[in-house]
């Protein structure tokens, strides 16, 4: 009853809820974002949600669009802004997500949307991830988040999936907002600072 109405329910409520409260916040951010990223506030990119339906992932735009002289972007590193950086932190870049939640797009738990060019690197027990909504935050984030490799944070996606249940859940939502608050290991990019998902699987040697 849980994965199949009650945690849609739950999502649009919280996320209603969370938008209108941080509605305030959501537009200085905006206005902020305006002057320093050149007219362009958000960050959005195609990402695969529940069975592998793609949609634009939703965020607030941290990085400029700096390119070198071959026009090619430059490292993340060189193109974060301050304002970028303090929006990483606190995870306020992620607000936009709650109107992906609303739309349905998204959950409020579940395994991070990746890259859609990672899907033929899947392995089948890893196909697991799509069978339902993917989330702000979820089971890996709150287990080492960057901290873990990708082999590890599959599994936690596994993990989440097969043990789906509304305690599961708002453990999941507490750890993250102590995290949050605490402001520890609170980077929800499944690939800030790790090798690319595809390139380490076509490394990878075969067993």
């Amino acid at each position: 009853m849980y994965k199949l109405f009650l945690k849609r329910v739950l999502d649009l409520v919280l996320a209603v809820i969370g938008f209108v409260l941080l509605s305030p916040i959501f537009i200085i951010i905006w206005f902020v974002l305006l002057f320093v990223n050149n007219g362009k506030p958000f960050f959005l990119q195609p990402r695969p949600g529940k069975n592998e339906k793609v949609f634009s992932i939703l965020k607030f735009k941290t990085m400029t669009d700096k390119t070198d002289n071959d026009g090619k972007l430059l490292p993340d590193e060189l193109r974060v802004t301050k304002f970028g950086t303090f929006l990483r932190k606190s995870s306020l870049d992620e607000i936009p997500q709650l109107l992906s939640i609303i739309k349905g797009d998204m959950s409020l738990i579940g395994p991070r949307p990746l890259r859609v060019r990672y899907l033929p690197y899947y392995t089948e027990e890893e196909k697991i991830r799509h069978t339902v909504r993917p989330g702000v935050t979820g089971l890996a984030q709150v287990s080492g988040r960057n901290l873990i490799d990708w082999d590890t944070k599959l599994q936690k996606d596994i993990e989440y999936v097969q043990n789906l249940s509304f305690a599961l859940d708002m453990k999941i939502l507490f750890k993250t907002a102590l995290k949050v608050l605490l402001r520890k290991d609170v980077a929800l990019d499944n690939e800030s600072g790790m090798p690319s998902f595809d390139e380490e699987r076509m490394n990878k040697p075969k067993a």
